[in-house]
């Protein structure tokens, strides 16, 4: 009988041992330090804390300052009644209030809605001063009417300005009316003090 013919032996798998003789397998990478791993996994953190805390940072920031606009913003617009302040002279020239330079104890308010924007000021001024301020109006002292508040700056105003007067108070006033878009002005004038205190409500209607 013939002996069964040899078959051709197979090479290792590349991961097992070549068996004696010192082995024949590929090296294996080294094993990673243990510095770098740590380091590695820092620098991950980081960069994970900056593209997520930043954006989150920004947001709190921008809110926190509409916030704070939001209020000045109300402080302004959302007064209740006349602070002590200079309207500013495009507010003067639109609701058409020139308050003479010299005055003191200036104040105002204004408030706009859909229907109607008005400009409350109040300041005082010498009997001089009064004069030219009525003329430039187009009035004058003369056209002054004597009387209670109510005659020419209604009570709804008086509320809103945050006015009061004790009872008996005299003012004398006057409306001055004009086609819109031009405002209305209630000018009253209180002269019971050492010099004249001027109330005025100014009424635009776009």
């Amino acid at each position: 009988m013939k002996p069964p013919p040899l078959l051709p032996r197979q090479a290792a798998a590349p991961d097992e041992g070549g068996g004696g003789g010192g082995g024949g397998g590929a090296p294996q990478p080294p094993a990673e330090d243990r510095r770098h791993v740590v380091r590695r996994r820092w620098i991950t953190a980081i960069i994970i804390l900056l593209l997520v805390g930043v954006p989150a940072g920004y947001l709190l920031v921008s809110a926190q300052q509409s916030r704070e606009s939001g209020r000045d913003k109300a402080a302004k617009v959302g007064a209740v009644h006349v602070r002590p302040a200079w309207p500013s002279t495009v507010q003067r020239s639109i609701y058409e209030v020139p308050i003479p330079d010299k005055a003191w104890r200036v104040g105002y308010l204004e408030t706009n809605n859909w229907h109607t924007s008005r400009l409350y000021t109040e300041f005082t001024v010498t009997a001089r001063d009064l004069e030219a301020f009525l003329a430039e109006v187009g009035t004058s002292r003369d056209a002054l009417t004597p009387g209670p508040p109510g005659d020419t700056i209604s009570g709804h105003d008086a509320r809103a300005a945050g006015w009061t007067w004790k009872p008996g108070t005299t003012l004398s006033g006057v409306t001055l009316e004009q086609p819109d878009p031009r405002p209305t002005r209630d000018i009253a004038v209180d002269f019971s003090g050492p010099n004249p205190r001027v109330y005025v409500v100014s009424t635009a209607t776009p």
